[in-house]
């Protein structure tokens, strides 16, 4: 369900509409069903197309309401919410891309990455010219949690080639190649992220991850050392001290 006041308003105005739809087409086909029984027939088609075409635009203003929930239902982490809502916009408009995407966002926040996985099909046929870009790394996302790194490493540089100025599929290649052992390789693609973007926290961490796996502590170390050159927020320093601490013992 969506808020109450959200629900209450729209499913109003669905039935709203098909009241004033329907009376309004009675009041125009009325003096034509009093002529023949050809007229009586036009007056009923014309009743019943109304009542159709009021009930398609309720379910569209409907599945809208759905959807537009959802970004506001992870921001408040209700996160079940969130899934109810995306998915009832896509049981109403399975053809909308739009609606797709906002239940892929709260089955990802639910680790729900095979039932993720699983959409994909749905995907590709409403994106007949490919699938954007924060789609391909969602779905790259969900892969790398169910442990599929290979398949991680293989999309992320289609991703790199397409826009070798993305750092977040670097970092991602560099999560995937580090989870296969691939130091070097690890190391190389969180050091091109950062070169992008100096302040990329994720490619910090994987970096100094990758020093410490390989057991070059002081390198580690160093590259927590030097975030403070830039500018994170709070939280993020407390976590580079709490892996500082982690990796110095």
């Amino acid at each position: 369900m969506v808020e109450s006041f959200q629900f209450i308003f729209w499913e109003a105005l669905k039935a709203l509409a098909l009241v004033v739809a329907a009376l309004l087409a009675v009041k125009a086909a009325r003096p034509l069903a009093s002529r023949d029984r050809r007229g009586l027939l036009l007056y009923a088609v014309v009743l019943v197309l109304t009542a159709v075409g009021a009930q398609t635009v309720g379910k569209d203003v409907a599945a809208e309401v759905y959807a537009e929930s959802v970004p506001k239902n992870l921001d408040r982490h209700q996160y079940a919410l969130a899934y109810s809502n995306g998915l009832r916009a896509v049981e109403l408009r399975p053809g909308n891309l739009y609606y797709w995407q906002m239940l892929a966002r709260a089955k990802f926040a639910m680790r729900q990455f095979g039932s993720l996985l699983a959409d994909e099909p749905a995907f590709q046929s409403l994106s007949p010219k490919g699938l954007g870009e924060e789609d391909v790394l969602r779905f790259t996302y969900a892969r790398y949690f169910l442990g599929q790194y290979e398949q991680v490493v293989s999309i992320t540089r289609q991703i790199e080639q397409q826009n070798p100025g993305y750092p977040k599929s670097y970092v991602l290649t560099g999560m995937a190649e580090t989870a296969l052992r691939h130091y070097s390789d690890a190391e190389r693609d969180f050091l091109q992220a950062l070169k992008i973007l100096p302040a990329q926290q994720d490619a910090v961490e994987g970096l100094a991850q990758v020093y410490f796996l390989e057991g070059d502590t002081k390198r580690a170390l160093t590259v927590l050392d030097a975030t403070a050159h830039y500018d994170f927020p709070p939280a993020t320093r407390r976590r580079f001290e709490e892996l500082k601490a982690l990796y110095g013992q």
